[in-house]
């Protein structure tokens, strides 16, 4: 499950993605993941509470730094709102949920990733000379399901 943002964003960090992530390795646009996997077994349930927060509005956030992953790059996001959304269904969804849902959202969008580290420090190092915070609201929430590599997008609950 992902967060979907506006357009524009989204395009500008498809082009970084497809700019730094390694070439032949990028089988999903820039995106921003709020739980890897949830079981396709509860696919109603999951549904209804995304029904239910999409409901409530949109999400503001900030996209706020640079972000080393060791082997990669991303953007940091922060969001006190969308927090407390990732909360709330990790709550409703505890028993279903892995032990890398389960825990605390650390928002970003990858941009690189699979890379030796120094590579990755030099990719981090060109991506804060250009960087600016951008302030959003995000357009609303994604379902996916993994067919053994590629993803089939299931459905996008606006806000």
């Amino acid at each position: 499950m992902t967060l979907a943002l506006p357009d524009d964003l989204q395009g500008e960090l498809d082009a970084l993605r497809r700019e730094w992530f390694p070439a032949g390795r990028t089988v999903i646009g820039a995106h921003l993941t709020l739980f890897h996997a949830v079981p396709g077994e509860h696919e109603g349930e999951v549904r209804s509470y995304l029904a239910e927060a999409a409901g409530e509005g949109p999400v503001p956030l900030r996209v706020d730094r640079v972000m080393s992953l060791g082997r990669g790059a991303a953007y940091g996001v922060a969001s006190p709102a969308l927090a407390r959304l990732h909360g709330r269904l990790q709550e409703a969804w505890s028993p279903w949920l892995t032990r890398q849902d389960q825990q605390r959202l650390r928002a970003h969008v990858t941009l690189q990733n699979k890379v030796d580290p120094a590579v990755a420090r030099r990719t981090v190092e060109a991506l804060e000379a250009e960087f600016r915070p951008v302030d959003v609201d995000a357009v609303g929430l994604d379902l996916w399901r993994y067919e053994g590599g590629p993803w089939a997008h299931l459905q996008r609950f606006a806000f």
